[in-house]
């Protein structure tokens, strides 16, 4: 079912989540429009990740409406719930979790065909042109620096033009300066995408670059500043 928040790329209403024999989080409702860049803020154990396993389609809440680009995710059978996030969701984490056994380019290859896309070689190296790890395309992970590892995750993150991209405390364990360069990693992949880029993170350094965030608390609720 498409919602009719023709502007609103992501939609929370009514959110809960019951953790097995656990706590149970309660998020205020949320809208973000098209291009509004967004951070989850909220310390370790706040629930951020949940949150964003929830809108990214990996764990279905309790209760609630989660929507994506117009799309109810939930309503979803479980097979076009992953065809669905394969191309309008892009996921960054901590960890590039590439495929160790593939070359860079296979890697794009294969998140191209989890979205019931065609293999489109000519958008894998536009892509990784952009990233300028086009010159990597043949290269097994191991490979591949630090850097280089999380250049190739953001590429399989927008190969697929996604409606919104999330990321997982990309700067958690990065110095100022890294923290710096991949931001602007992700800004510039989001806006050249025309994604909204949504980061869940406890790290404080990222607020001066995005202006809108929703605080996670004991009842979480949005703030803009």
């Amino acid at each position: 079912m498409q919602d009719s928040f023709a502007n609103t790329v992501i939609r929370l209403n009514g959110l809960t989540y019951q953790y097995p024999r656990g706590e149970s989080l309660h998020f205020t409702d949320l809208e973000v429009p098209s291009g509004q860049h967004t951070l989850i803020l909220g310390d370790s154990g706040s629930g951020k990740t949940t949150l964003l396993h929830i809108l990214s389609g990996l764990l279905k809440p309790t209760t609630g409406i989660v929507s994506i680009d117009g799309q109810q995710l939930y309503e979803l059978t479980a097979r076009k719930l992953d065809e669905f996030r394969g191309q309008r969701i892009g996921l960054i984490f901590q960890e590039a979790h590439l495929v160790k056994s593939l070359t860079v380019r296979e890697n794009l290859q294969i998140a191209q065909g989890f979205a019931g896309a065609r293999i489109d070689n000519s958008r894998i190296n536009e892509v990784l042109a952009l990233l300028s790890l086009d010159h990597k395309a043949d290269s097994y992970p191991s490979k591949l620096s630090r850097g280089q590892m999380q250049r190739a995750a953001i590429a399989r993150a927008v190969i697929n033009k996604p409606a919104i991209l999330v990321a997982d405390e990309p700067t958690a364990s990065l110095d100022d300066r890294n923290t710096e360069s991949v931001l602007n990693l992700l800004l510039d992949q989001a806006n050249q995408q025309g994604a909204t880029l949504i980061i869940a993170t406890h790290d404080k350094r990222v607020k001066t670059r995005i202006a809108h965030a929703y605080e996670m608390a004991t009842r979480p609720h949005p703030i803009n500043e």
